[in-house]
């Protein structure tokens, strides 16, 4: 029985995204997952039923993730029996995103608890459950972790990722340069170059 790579794409993304990891695992399985949820708890559901539907208790799982992918993953699989994880750009801090969030778009605390949701000038919608939720669910992960991250990433600072990694004892790869998505080719070539690395 081929071991399966699980991918999760990031917002914006589709599973299939996944081929471009089969040449890079030739004797693996990859599966990519589309999903529609945009919260923890409902990536909770949805990404276990995935895994039950596909049986995946009963086969060698290697998880690849990117951006919110990884962070809605690191929520719903906690526990799961996975090999290792990649992760690309990963969202790791989303309290300290959201309050960087809520200070750019000038929305107090009180004001958020108070109203609830909160359109904001970039798209994003701020959400006062949200934010209780990550506070009081925080990350608890121990896969075997490696972690790529572009040095200009524009979600989140080098400490943060940082600190994160070592939090969760991963090996992190800073490329110098790359952005929060990995997409030109020189990029891609780094990131392939990255796996290759750590198969």
């Amino acid at each position: 029985m081929k071991p399966i790579i699980l991918y999760i794409h990031g917002k914006g993304g589709s599973a299939s995204e996944a081929e471009h990891y089969a040449p890079l695992f030739p004797d693996h399985t990859v599966m990519g997952m589309d999903y529609k949820a945009q919260t923890p708890w409902e990536a909770t559901k949805e990404f276990n039923d995935f895994w039950n539907e596909n049986t995946l208790n009963d086969k060698r799982v290697i998880l690849i993730a990117n951006s919110i992918g990884a962070f809605l993953a690191m929520h719903a699989f906690f526990g799961k029996k996975i090999e290792k994880a990649y992760f690309i750009s990963p969202i790791c801090d989303m309290v300290k995103l959201i309050e960087d969030m809520m200070r750019a778009a000038g929305v107090s605390e009180e004001r958020l608890r108070k109203e609830k949701e909160i359109p904001t000038p970039f798209g994003d919608t701020l959400s006062w459950d949200y934010l209780s939720y990550v506070r009081s669910h925080p990350i608890k992960w121990t896969v075997p972790t490696k972690i790529l991250y572009g040095e200009k990433d524009s979600l989140t600072d080098p400490q943060t990722i940082s600190d994160f990694a070592n939090k969760i004892h991963a090996d992190l790869t800073v490329m110098k340069g790359g952005e929060h998505w990995f997409h030109t080719e020189e990029q891609m070539a780094f990131l392939d170059d990255w796996i290759k690395k750590g198969d």
